[in-house]
């Protein structure tokens, strides 16, 4: 009966957003076929505004391209491919012309790839993401009022405006949201018993997080034998690798199923669990591709929504791969599974509290010159900062650089800055921006 009001107060609060999810709910009643057949259509409308409206398009698309977007047919091989490199180098030039400048603003990234990105977005991508994420936590059974708990570890998403900040401010707007944010940058032994303690109390419907976070949770809760509430239906793990042995601790600790789901913040809601265990393509939102590059499944996406700023074939920087047949879930929406990518390591301190990747992302946003980074951890005091530069910053950017970290990590942590031609992946083809110490 409460989670019943409170998902009629939400959607009072919220009309835009509900609208959207009603719409979302009903692209789930399509057959396949039907499916496909719109998001074809979808794409021939953005390429033909792209092509019209986006001074980067319009300068690359040919002219059979957009001949055949006008009449409502294109072939997504014949696009050209969009690089993280070419995003960086062409910003302002990939924001569509009719946008409204007041409403559009520059969010970041810090690229679980090692590049640092830049877009733009609004309200109305916003207000979609949060529909869609609604949808996805459906697919576990939850539904709208039942409570939410967030372990976030980027800081810009927990303030007001952020993605998981108070919708409607304290006291009356939190129990109408029915979702907290406990921001999960810094593990120490103090903030997981606070973290699991919460938890017994607010007794959440779904907790959502980083994979690293929910895990670092989920074994404290087991050493410590604090039981966690009957009222957990499902865990989602998000914005990292989730491997089998972290789903498997989760699924031990919170006493309920796990789930994956994929998206970025460029290019959110690409891929959910079902309770079945299948990741689904949200095709009514994306357009998803695999390509077999050197060795490695490479996924391209396209956001079939997104018209301020179109992500035509964006090469995420991500790998996995499509799956043929259909979930016997009855969702039509296609199948996929992600490949051993974003691999994140967490950064110890010299007092043993340890620090997310995440933190390490913001560090740079506002450096426009950087074309990729990583940071490495030598030994309990000493991190490195592998830099491939158009231009070295400032002396007085590293110098501030360098007091952030020890004011915020450790004053005994030093900073080395090296700038370097080429960054080398892993074995596996991989680009790791944060490497931690061997445990």
């Amino acid at each position: 009966m409460i989670a019943s009001l409170r998902g009629w107060l939400n959607r009072r609060r919220l009309p835009a957003r509900h609208a959207l999810l009603d719409r979302l709910l009903v692209n789930q009643a399509l057959s396949r076929r039907e499916l496909l057949d719109r998001r074809a259509t979808e794409l021939a409308a953005l390429v033909a505004h792209a092509g019209a409206n986006v001074p980067y398009y319009a300068a690359r698309l040919d002219a059979g391209v957009k001949a055949a977007a006008a009449r409502g047919r294109v072939d997504i091989e014949d696009l050209p491919v969009l690089t993280k490199d070419a995003v960086r180098d062409h910003l302002d030039d990939l924001l569509a012309r009719d946008a409204d400048r007041v409403q559009a603003r520059i969010g970041h990234t810090g690229g679980s790839t090692g590049q640092p990105l830049a877009f733009w977005y609004d309200d109305a991508k916003h207000e979609l993401m949060r529909a869609g994420m609604m949808r996805g936590y459906m697919m576990s059974g939850w539904r709208p009022g039942q409570k939410i708990l967030n372990f976030w570890g980027a800081r810009q998403d927990v303030v007001a405006g952020g993605v998981f900040g108070r919708q409607f401010g304290a006291g009356l707007g939190d129990f109408i949201a029915a979702e907290r944010t406990i921001p999960a940058w810094e593990y120490s032994a103090a903030n997981l018993h606070a973290w699991t303690r919460f938890i017994q109390r607010y007794r959440p419907t779904l907790l959502q997080g980083y994979a690293s976070a929910l895990t670092e949770v989920a074994r404290f809760a087991l050493a410590e034998r604090v039981a966690m509430p009957t009222s957990l239906i499902g865990v989602y793990s998000t914005a990292e690798v989730l491997d089998d042995s972290q789903r498997e601790l989760m699924r031990r600790a919170f006493g309920c199923r796990v789930f994956n789901q994929y998206g970025s913040r460029e290019v959110p809601n690409i891929a959910w669990e079902c309770r079945r265990g299948h990741m689904h393509v949200c095709a009514d939102l994306v357009w998803l591709e695999s390509r077999h590059v050197d060795g490695e499944d490479r996924l391209l996406v396209t956001s079939l929504t997104n018209r301020q700023m179109p992500f035509i074939r964006y090469d995420i920087g991500d790998s996995g791969r499509l799956l043929d047949g259909e979930c016997d879930c009855g969702s039509p929406f296609p199948l996929m599974e992600m490949g051993m990518c974003r691999r994140n390591d967490l950064i110890r301190a010299g007092d043993g509290k340890r620090i997310h990747p995440s933190y390490f992302n913001r560090l740079l946003y506002g450096w426009t010159r950087v074309r990729q980074y990583q940071w490495v951890q030598r030994a309990p005091d000493r991190i490195d900062l592998n830099l491939v530069v158009d231009a070295p910053p400032p002396p007085a950017d590293i110098d501030a650089l360098a007091r952030r970290i020890r004011e915020d990590i450790d004053p005994g942590m030093h900073l080395r800055v090296r700038y370097l031609d080429d960054i080398p992946r892993t074995l596996s083809g991989k680009h790791r921006f944060v490497i931690g110490l061997p445990s």
